[in-house]
């Protein structure tokens, strides 16, 4: 379970916004800690926010913990980063047995469209399961 504090700054409807306090594992400015939040500030200045679910009636200003279910951010890196990849080295491959140089980097287009098509169909597919969206801890 992926878990990070936020801070609730809006509320539309049953909705509220929350921005992300802090990224990575909270372990930085601990000894043993990698650093990965640090890095991550350097290269993305924009606060992180949120529209989550709000069954509770938080309030605006309130400090919450928000989470995901188990295995769902893993889920959703496999098919961002591996499927588009499997599909443009299938797409190229397969160009290439039929034409060539230029069928592997028509088919790598094309199995990478393939791939980015796949992938919003499957983001459409989990807006509608409940699990994998965030929710507030109680």
């Amino acid at each position: 379970m992926n878990e990070a504090w936020g801070t609730v700054v809006a509320l539309v409807g049953e909705q509220a916004t929350i921005r992300i306090d802090e990224t990575g594992c909270g372990r930085c400015r601990q000894p043993g800690g990698c650093g990965g939040s640090q890095a991550a500030t350097l290269f993305c200045h924009t606060p992180r926010t949120f529209s989550v679910p709000n069954p509770d009636g938080r309030q605006v200003g309130e400090r919450v913990q928000v989470v995901l279910a188990g295995g769902s951010l893993g889920r959703s890196a496999l098919h961002a980063y591996v499927q588009p990849l499997l599909a443009l080295l299938g797409g190229a491959l397969t160009g290439s047995a039929i034409a060539g140089e230029a069928g592997a980097i028509g088919g790598a287009v094309a199995g990478l469209l393939l791939g980015w098509l796949l992938l919003r169909r499957a983001q459409m597919r989990w807006r509608q399961e409940h699990g994998l969206q965030p929710s507030i801890r109680s």
